[in-house]
């Protein structure tokens, strides 16, 4: 499994030596706390910046010398928003053609589940595939094997979405069936990573057009409940 470096303890963590901290500072005072591959954004808090890393989403003042971890919500609406895993939508909408997808005929709902074959409540998920499309939710999957990268179960999802026919493959491994899979360049760890930042970490794990997170197994009947209730508030708040 891929060893994380989790910041849980740096909730107020002060940088000195940076009065104007630029993207490259800023990189310097990650460094420090061990993070790399940082990807740092606007934040919609005036004077920090959001930094996307391997571990987690941080929000960094613009002079350098605080971090916060966690994320960050926004309660100026009828109901508060997850603004950090809202920013993660773009990079789940990145990830699309990627996705097994099992598209309902007409869509009312896109719902994104992180799955693990090795999951039985992913199994009893899918076996319901048909009542969930039928109540016009469109699922679509990304690979989050719970035993880490490097892990035989990540192996054994890599082939599925790298076979000829990733949907063929993966209802036979969901139906518990010994699948032959394919080789390609694909890389789960992008899907794991994604999964990561959402704070993921259990399957399945559902995450809504917004970025709203729902961990754990939903029935077709109560999706589709939380669905509309969702979006009836989602309009209200726009």
């Amino acid at each position: 499994m891929k060893k994380r470096l989790w910041l849980l303890p740096l909730l107020a963590v002060s940088v000195s030596g940076f009065v104007h901290a630029d993207d490259a500072a800023i990189k310097q005072s990650l460094a420090k706390l061990g993070v790399q591959n940082a990807d740092i954004q606007p934040a919609p808090v005036a004077g920090m910046k959001t930094v996307l890393t391997d571990s987690g989403v941080l929000y960094v003042t613009e002079d350098g010398k605080h971090f916060i971890q966690g994320p960050l919500y926004d309660v100026s609406g009828a109901q508060p928003v997850n603004v950090t895993n809202k920013l993660l939508v773009g990079k789940l909408s990145a990830l699309e053609k990627e996705m097994i997808v099992y598209k309902a005929p007409q869509e009312k709902h896109v719902i994104t589940v992180f799955t693990d074959i090795t999951c039985g409540y992913c199994h009893k998920l899918h076996e319901e595939m048909k009542d969930y499309n039928a109540l016009g939710i469109t699922v679509r999957y990304l690979a989050f094997p719970r035993q880490g990268l490097q892990s035989q179960t990540e192996n054994d999802m890599k082939g599925i979405w790298c076979a000829k026919d990733p949907k063929k493959a993966f209802d036979a491994a969901m139906k518990g069936e010994t699948v032959t899979g394919g080789t390609c360049d694909m890389n789960i760890a992008n899907h794991y990573n994604l999964g990561v930042l959402f704070g993921i970490q259990g399957t399945p794990a559902i995450v809504l057009s917004n970025g709203t997170v729902i961990p754990g197994y939903q029935g077709p009947k109560e999706m589709k409940q939380m669905l509309d209730a969702h979006q009836q508030l989602t309009n209200i708040g726009g």
